[in-house]
């Protein structure tokens, strides 16, 4: 049964681990969903379990984890002998495969003009993700058309550095927002906030 992303926390800040340095804060920190963009086929193991133990929910990128591939094949190995909450991609046969292996799926979108957005949307309503993600985070008027012409979360990500960048892509419509600046992830987990969202 496929699980959501679940709680975002109060922040609605999602680490986003580029970096195997970085993983250790990202696990030590508040923030209640780990995105792992780092790791290959002999490592990426010990990565997910180091994130599970923290007692978070993690996303591998299955695009950047190398030795990985874009063989559905990966996608039942993943399931059964990674078991992260979930995977996210650009590819939309490895999302419809996530699902049906009982994993939660995030489709990442990057958002480069007219054509790329109408492609994404039918990409998404065609493989049936839990999440979206669009790139860059940063276009308010997009993230709102988005949010409003799919059923899904929209999760922010890519070129936010700033506090009023997260709250502006919140304000279009962002479930939450993703981000690679571990120094963003102590700011604003420091900063609090009445609000609290579960993307299932």
């Amino acid at each position: 049964m496929n699980k959501g992303i679940g709680n975002l926390g109060p922040r609605r800040i999602i680490a986003a681990v580029r970096h195997s340095e970085d993983l250790k804060l990202a696990c030590a920190s508040d923030l209640p969903v780990v995105f792992l963009l780092v790791g290959d086929l002999f490592t990426v193991q010990d990565y997910v379990k180091q994130v599970i133990d923290s007692g978070k929910k993690v996303f591998l990128h299955v695009d950047f984890i190398a030795g990985l591939g874009s063989d559905p094949i990966i996608i039942k190995y993943l399931a059964e002998k990674v078991r992260p909450t979930g995977i996210i991609s650009t590819k939309t046969h490895l999302i419809k495969h996530a699902k049906k292996n009982g994993l939660a799926a995030v489709q990442r979108l990057f958002l480069i003009d007219s054509a790329a957005l109408e492609n994404g949307i039918a990409n998404v309503q065609q493989s049936g993700p839990d999440a979206v993600e669009i790139m860059p985070g940063l276009i308010p008027r997009v993230i709102t058309e988005v949010s409003e012409r799919l059923s899904v979360p929209v999760i922010a990500g890519g070129l936010i550095h700033h506090h009023e960048e997260i709250e502006t892509a919140l304000q279009a419509g962002a479930a939450a927002v993703s981000m690679g600046s571990r120094a963003l992830w102590v700011k604003e987990a420091k900063r609090p906030r009445a609000d609290e969202a579960v993307v299932r």
